[in-house]
């Protein structure tokens, strides 16, 4: 091979280009979001129960916008249920950018500390942080769903484009609910996972994947408990119902988002780390 037909080398200036523009390897990913796991996992109690707080009042803010839209919208519109969907991400993209804590993100970003480094302490800090997050996210979608209704904080038509956009949820059968909130849990971990790899979409990561469950029908168990709530305190379901959606969906979430993304997420750089 000749001289001329040799490549040229690059400039340590072309190099730091081609890093910049690459896409991050699923290592660098993998050690991003296990970092903030460890960040999480060392936070005090208070902090996260606030910040579970927080993230179950504002995520109520997806039951409004969909019901907004859903009473909006003329009942005969072919798209309606899609176009009000949109309205579904609303609290999602709240919580998430505003990082408050919402429990389904966590059962990726804490979960990964354990399996890179397991220890019994770990552990028990991971089930320590899910019980406050998940506890204060329902507390506050409970908080949230009673004053809507007991104090009117919204128009009667909002409340009632509300109501019977949270009635598809509470209609389902128990199995129903627990085998479609495992796609629901994927998907939210997913979203801690892509999000470690982008700087500049965040937005669109939160707003897509999330407008996806919604699609999907799929069950979220802070949503879905918002939405159930609100059915139990305009007094169409008792608190059996309540518990047959809650419960269902918390358990799917976690096979979703700990049993398959995570293990996935693990494995593909289990021999690199």
């Amino acid at each position: 091979m000749s001289s001329e037909s040799a490549p040229k080398p690059m400039s340590s200036t072309e190099k730091r280009d081609v890093e910049e523009l690459s896409a991050p390897r699923a290592r660098i990913i993998y050690e991003v979001v296990r970092k903030q796991g460890d960040e999480e996992l060392d936070r005090p109690p208070g902090s996260l129960f606030w910040s579970g707080l927080a993230g179950g009042i504002t995520i109520m803010m997806s039951v409004v916008a969909e019901g907004a839209l859903h009473s909006k919208l003329p009942a005969n519109m072919p798209l309606r249920q899609v176009i009000s969907d949109l309205g579904y991400s609303l609290g999602f993209v709240m919580v998430i950018l505003g990082r408050m804590q919402l429990f389904t993100e966590q059962t990726i970003v804490t979960v990964l500390p354990n399996m890179a480094e397991p220890t019994w302490k770990k552990l028990g800090m991971t089930v320590r942080l899910w019980a406050i997050v998940f506890a204060a996210n329902m507390i506050c979608t409970c908080a949230a769903a009673a004053i809507i209704v007991f104090l009117h904080l919204t128009s009667h038509d909002l409340t009632a484009g509300m109501v019977e956009v949270s009635g598809a949820l509470i209609q389902k059968a128990p199995m129903d609910v627990l085998l479609q909130a495992v796609p629901a849990g994927f998907l939210m971990a997913s979203v801690a996972w892509i999000r470690a790899g982008v700087t500049e979409s965040e937005f669109w990561v939160v707003f897509i994947i999330t407008y996806a469950i919604a699609l999907g029908g799929f069950a979220h168990v802070v949503a879905g408990s918002a939405e159930a709530f609100l059915m139990l305190f305009a007094g169409h379901v008792g608190p059996g119902q309540v518990a047959s959606v809650i419960l269902p969906a918390l358990i799917g979430n976690i096979i979703g988002g700990t049993g398959l993304f995570a293990l996935l997420a693990h494995a593909q750089v289990r021999q690199e780390i």
